[in-house]
C-alpha cells in the first residue's frame, strides 16, 4: 500500500500542475499572427475571375498584388484562341511598350509599366479586334525618391529600364529613359535585382534574420508582385546571388554558428526544386583571415563578400572580398584557391603565388571593390570605389583627390599577368566617389553600365566614409550608360542605390496561375531546455510599457521585439507542458564598419536599444505560453503562441 501512495503522489501531482498549465494558458491572450505575402496572395487571387469577362468588358486590376502598384491584370475569356497584343502608350517611342502573349481562350495579361498618379492609356489588340482601356494610378508615396538630372541620346537608346535597389532611402524601382518612374515595389526589397532565365524577378524578403541587413532569404516573382517560390536560408541573404546553369542558385549566406562570430565568408548553393543546401563554401577553410586588411577590415567581417559569379567555362567562382580589397576565385568542385586579383601588400608569402604581375600602361589596382564578374571574353569587370587607393595608411589618398571606376582586367593564369584593357570614372574625379556599395553591368561588348551608388557629402566635403557611419547631410547616385566609350544615358538621383540592372519591361511575361511554394528553412533557433515549475513570475505591466515589448507570429517564427539598455541580460521562455525552452536576448550593438545599407534595426534612445529576437518554428509544435526573464526577474506576458 505504502509504494501505491509513493506513485500515486507524484502522479496527482504532476496532474495538478498540468491543471494549473492549462488554465494559464486558457487565460492568456494568442500572439498577433501576422500575415505573410504569400497568404494575402492566395487571397487576393480568388477575385482574379475570368468567366463573363470579354474584351468589350475585361476585368480590370489595378496593383493586383498590392505591392507593385504601376501594374494591373487585364482578365477576360474569347471564343476562339487567340494571342493579344498589347500596347502600353508612352510619352515618346522610347518609353511605348508593346508585347504579344500566347494564344488561349482565357486571358490573364500583366500590365506593366503604367505611369503614376495618370490616366494610362492601354491598347488590346488581335484578329481585327482593338479595344483600349485606361488605367488610373495613384500619386507616388510623399518619400519617393526622383531624379535630378537625366541625359539621354534617344537615337541609340531602346526602351530598356533601368532597375535599380535602394540604399539608405527608397524603393525598388525602374527609371525609363526619360526619368519617369514605371515601376516599384512598395514591399521593401533590398540587395541584388535581377531577371531568373524563366523572366521572373529575384529580389530578397523584406523580413530580417539578422541586423543590420541579413534577410530571411529570396522571393521569385513577376513583375506584379506574384511570389512563385520564397527560398529561406538559416545564414540569411546579403548582397548577392548568381543563377547556375542548371538552375541551382548560389547565394552570399552566412554561417551564424560559426566557432569565429565571423558573417559575409560563406557562399551556398540552392537547389532550385527543393530549396535544400547542397554545397557550402566557406572563406575562411580557403584564406587567412588577417591577411590583406583594408581600413574597413573588422574581425567577425575580416572578408565582407559583396558580389558572387559562377564561370561556365572555367568551373569557377569569383567572389569580391571589400575588406581585403581582393577579387577571389575558387575552384567550383573543391573549393581550392586559383587566383587573387589585388594588390598583394599585406598578404602572407604563402598567398603571394596566388596574385598577378601588371603589365602594361596606366595599370591600377582595385580598392573596396563590388560587383566582380567575368565578361564573356574572359575578362574581369568589377567597380572599383578606389577607397585610400593602398594598404599603407601613410599612403593612404583623401576622398577629394579619390575616385570610382569600372575596370576591367585581363588575366593569363599561366603566366600570372594582369593587364588593364578598360576603365571609365577616374575622369569624373571625387564628384564621382562612392566608398562602398555600386555597380558595372555588361550589356554587350564594347557597352557597359558603371553606377557610382553611394556618393555622400558631410558639410560639404566628399566622405571616404559609408553614408550611415558619418551622418551624410547629401547623397548623390550617378548611373552612366557607355557605348563604344561615348556616354548615352545619364541619370543621377539625390540618394544612395546599391545596385543597377538594364532590363527589358516584358520578358517571357505569360501570367502563371500558380500557388506559391516556401522552400528551404530558417533552421532551429538555439535554446536550453529544463523542466520548470512556474508559479511566481510577475505581470509584466509596468515593465512591458517601459520595454515597448511586442510580440508578432509569422508563418514560421515568433518575433519579439523590445527596448532595453546596453547590456541587460534577457531571455525570452516558451514553456509548455512543465518544460522551458530558455532563448538568451543578446542586448547590444556592434560596429558595422562596411554599413552596405542604413537599415539598422537596433536604434539605440534614451530607453535604449530596440531589438528583436527571432525564435523559429522549427523543432517547435503546439502552445506554447511566453515569459521573458529580464536581469533574473520572471515576468508572465499572458500572451501564448501556436505552432
Amino acid at each position: 500500500m505504502k509504494k501505491l501512495w509513493i506513485l500515486i503522489i507524484p502522479v496527482g501531482i504532476i496532474a495538478f500542475l498540468s491543471f494549473i498549465y492549462f488554465q494559464s494558458v486558457k487565460s492568456s491572450e494568442s500572439v498577433l499572427e501576422k500575415e505573410s505575402l504569400v497568404a494575402t496572395q492566395n487571397e487576393l487571387e480568388k477575385k482574379f475571375v475570368s468567366q463573363g469577362y470579354s474584351i468589350e468588358n475585361p476585368n480590370v486590376i489595378l496593383n493586383p498584388y498590392e505591392i507593385s502598384p504601376l501594374t494591373a491584370l487585364v482578365i477576360f475569356e474569347t471564343e476562339e484562341e487567340v494571342a493579344p497584343t498589347i500596347v502600353i502608350k508612352g510619352k515618346d517611342e522610347n518609353t511605348t511598350f508593346t508585347h504579344q502573349f500566347a494564344p488561349s481562350k482565357t486571358h490573364f495579361l500583366p500590365i506593366y509599366g503604367l505611369y503614376s498618379d495618370y490616366d494610362n492609356e492601354v491598347v488590346i489588340k488581335y484578329d481585327d479586334i482593338e479595344k483600349t482601356i485606361n488605367i488610373k494610378t495613384d500619386k507616388l508615396p510623399d518619400d519617393f525618391i526622383l531624379p535630378t538630372k537625366v541625359s539621354a541620346d534617344k537615337d541609340k537608346l531602346g526602351n530598356d529600364l533601368y532597375f535599380f535597389s535602394p540604399s539608405s532611402q527608397g524603393y525598388t524601382c525602374a527609371y525609363d529613359i526619360n526619368g519617369d518612374v514605371r515601376w516599384y515595389l512598395s514591399s521593401y526589397a533590398l540587395w541584388e535585382i535581377n531577371r531568373l532565365n524563366n523572366g521572373h524577378l529575384l529580389v530578397s524578403t523584406e523580413r530580417l534574420v539578422n541586423p543590420p541587413y541579413y534577410m530571411s532569404g529570396l522571393y521569385e516573382m513577376d513583375l506584379l508582385g506574384k511570389i512563385y517560390t520564397e527560398y529561406s536560408l538559416e545564414g540569411g541573404y546579403h548582397h548577392d546571388y548568381f543563377e547556375m546553369n542548371n538552375g541551382n542558385i548560389l547565394v552570399a549566406s552566412n554561417d551564424f554558428n560559426n566557432s569565429h562570430g565571423t558573417v559575409e565568408d560563406y557562399i551556398v548553393e540552392i537547389d532550385r526544386d527543393t530549396g535544400d543546401i547542397v554545397k557550402t563554401f566557406d572563406l575562411k577553410n580557403i584564406l587567412n583571415m588577417n591577411d590583406g586588411k583594408s581600413e574597413n577590415w573588422i574581425e567577425y567581417d575580416w572578408f565582407h563578400n559583396n558580389s558572387v559569379w559562377y564561370d561556365e567555362k572555367t568551373n569557377s567562382i569569383t567572389l569580391s572580398g571589400r575588406h581585403q580589397d581582393a577579387i577571389v576565385n575558387i575552384d567550383y568542385e573543391t573549393g581550392k584557391l586559383n587566383w587573387i586579383i589585388g594588390d598583394p601588400t599585406n598578404w602572407s608569402s604563402e598567398y603571394q603565388k596566388y596574385f598577378f604581375t601588371p603589365i602594361g600602361d596606366d595599370f591600377e589596382w582595385q580598392w573596396s571593390q563590388h560587383a566582380a564578374m567575368i565578361t564573356p571574353e574572359g575578362y574581369i569587370f568589377v567597380l572599383d570605389n578606389g577607397n585610400n587607393k593602398s594598404k599603407i595608411k601613410e599612403e593612404y589618398v583623401p576622398a577629394s583627390e579619390s575616385y570610382t571606376r569600372g575596370v576591367m582586367y585581363k588575366i593569363d593564369t599561366d603566366k600570372m599577368t594582369i593587364e588593364q584593357m578598360w576603365q571609365y570614372g577616374k575622369e569624373r574625379g571625387s564628384s564621382y566617389y562612392s566608398p562602398y556599395i555600386s555597380d558595372v553591368d555588361y550589356l554587350a561588348k564594347d557597352h557597359y553600365i558603371v553606377h557610382s551608388g553611394g556618393i555622400s557629402y558631410k558639410d560639404g566635403e566628399v566622405s571616404n566614409q559609408p553614408a550611415g557611419l558619418v551622418e551624410a547631410d547629401r547623397l548623390n547616385s550617378i548611373t552612366t550608360e557607355l557605348l563604344d566609350d561615348e556616354v548615352i544615358f545619364e541619370i543621377e538621383l539625390p540618394t544612395n542605390n546599391y545596385r543597377v540592372e538594364k532590363m527589358a519591361l516584358y520578358n517571357n511575361d505569360n501570367y502563371e496561375k500558380k500557388t506559391a511554394v516556401n522552400l528551404g528553412s530558417l533552421g532551429q533557433t538555439e535554446f536550453s531546455k529544463n523542466i520548470s515549475l512556474i508559479f511566481n513570475a510577475k505581470k509584466l505591466d509596468n515593465e512591458y510599457y517601459s520595454h515597448d515589448i511586442s510580440f508578432t507570429k509569422e508563418y514560421d517564427r515568433l518575433v519579439v521585439t523590445g527596448t532595453f539598455k546596453r547590456g541587460t541580460e534577457v531571455e525570452v521562455i516558451l514553456y509548455q507542458n512543465l518544460l522551458a525552452n530558455n532563448y538568451e536576448w543578446r542586448i547590444s550593438t556592434t560596429p558595422y564598419t562596411a554599413l552596405c545599407l542604413n537599415i539598422f534595426e537596433e536604434e539605440e534612445n534614451e530607453k535604449g536599444l530596440t531589438t528583436s529576437k527571432y525564435i523559429n518554428q522549427e523543432g517547435l509544435k503546439g502552445r506554447y505560453s511566453i515569459y521573458i526573464k529580464i536581469d533574473g526577474v520572471l515576468y508572465k506576458t499572458d500572451k501564448y503562441v501556436e505552432f
